[in-house]
């Protein structure tokens, strides 16, 4: 199955450099290790402009790194063609679904189904909270959530 018949979700958090591309690196990572890789569109991306061309910040990449866990990514704002191509875009904190409900209600053929990535978390940590003014355990706190959210969400929808 080819990756555009397949499955796609769009990763969203302010800056798409922080909480998102781990989001995306962890999701990407699971269905490679699943061998499902090619049935899914995987990518992230910004509700701002404020870091659009930027790599992810340093210390998620040191994570990610410590976890064996590859993250290529340059950091995007969300399109309106994103709400009419993505099956699911899972954003991070209210403010971020505040911004993509706001903007979908500008799209005539929105088709993506717009909810908290921590709505899937089994620990029930609804939000995933910014790291950027944090410390290396705050993106390490960051990426556990990700891999428990990501986990649920692929065997919900597999």
């Amino acid at each position: 199955m080819a990756a555009h018949e397949g499955k796609s979700v769009l990763f969203v958090c302010l800056g798409n450099i922080c909480r998102s591309p781990i989001a995306e690196a962890v999701f990407r990572k699971m269905v490679t290790d699943r061998g499902t890789a090619d049935k899914w569109r995987i990518d992230s991306a910004a509700t701002s402009t404020y870091e659009i061309g930027n790599p992810p910040d340093y210390r998620g990449q040191a994570c990610m790194r410590k976890h064996g866990v590859s993250m290529r990514h340059v950091a995007r704002q969300v399109t309106k063609e994103d709400f009419m191509t993505f099956d699911h875009m899972l954003c991070m904190d209210e403010s971020n679904l505040r911004d993509l409900n706001k903007k979908a209600n500008t799209v005539k053929n929105c088709k993506a189904q717009i909810e908290l990535l921590g709505k899937y978390d089994p620990q029930k940590q609804l939000i995933i909270k910014d790291p950027y003014y944090g410390s290396d355990e705050d993106f390490e706190m960051v990426y556990e959530q990700c891999v428990r959210c990501c986990r649920a969400f692929l065997d919900n929808h597999s």
